[in-house]
């Protein structure tokens, strides 16, 4: 490893691909020519998105447009040169599909941090959010060097509750109006998982099941 990125393990990365019914699942860092794409996707699927993710100041349409990008990329990019952050995109079969993030990356005793994910609409229900999640957790708990990685979601998100569940998270608690999102602060099921606590990496899991494979 590069004295550059000696205190930031495990960053920059690219993971994968572990293959779903859907093709091949892998992770990057975010790109600055990402935005084109990245608006698109936010834009199309706002329906899709929009009841499950933090309010905003600003109206939709003008945080995800794509000149909102460039100044988004600065910032997710310096917390990943700080070792805070963790800003991946999720490719299936090479192409944008949504976004995984491990943030607030805490080392010393605690080691840990919180990870979320979205995916595009057309790809959902397929495994690819289960893939993408499996990889990142592996990464987390291999070379960054956590000890615990959680996530927080609405009990009414019966899909994403489905997608933490294959990939080893167990419940801890409810978070009462905790999270201000799509106008309103809602209450969050907190789930959380240790290093250690599947047999095996999170992919192997995954692939011992039936639910992927590794690419050929």
């Amino acid at each position: 490893m590069s004295r550059k990125w000696s205190s930031h393990p495990g960053w920059p990365a690219k993971l994968g691909p572990l293959t779903v019914p859907a093709g091949d699942v892998t992770l990057r860092p975010i790109r600055l020519r990402d935005a084109a794409v990245w608006s698109r996707t936010r834009m199309r699927d706002r329906a899709h998105l929009e009841p499950w993710e933090p309010s905003g100041d600003a109206s939709w349409e003008l945080r995800h447009a794509i000149s909102s990008w460039p100044p988004l990329f600065s910032s997710l990019k310096a917390e990943a040169r700080r070792g805070t952050m963790l800003p991946m995109v999720i490719e299936l079969n090479g192409e944008f599909c949504g976004q995984i993030t491990v943030g607030n990356i805490v080392r010393g005793a605690l080691r840990s941090a919180w990870i979320g994910y979205w995916v595009s609409k057309d790809v959902g229900g397929q495994g690819v959010a289960t893939a993408a999640l499996a990889l990142g957790l592996d990464h987390c708990f291999g070379p960054v060097g956590l000890h615990r990685v959680e996530a927080t979601v609405r009990p009414e998100n019966q899909a994403s509750q489905a997608v933490l569940r294959k990939v080893g998270f167990r419940e801890e608690g409810l978070l009462k109006r905790y999270l201000d999102v799509d106008g309103a602060w809602r209450d969050h099921i907190l789930v959380a998982m240790t290093v250690g606590e599947t047999p095996g990496t999170v992919a192997d899991v995954l692939v011992r099941s039936g639910r992927a494979a590794w690419a050929r």
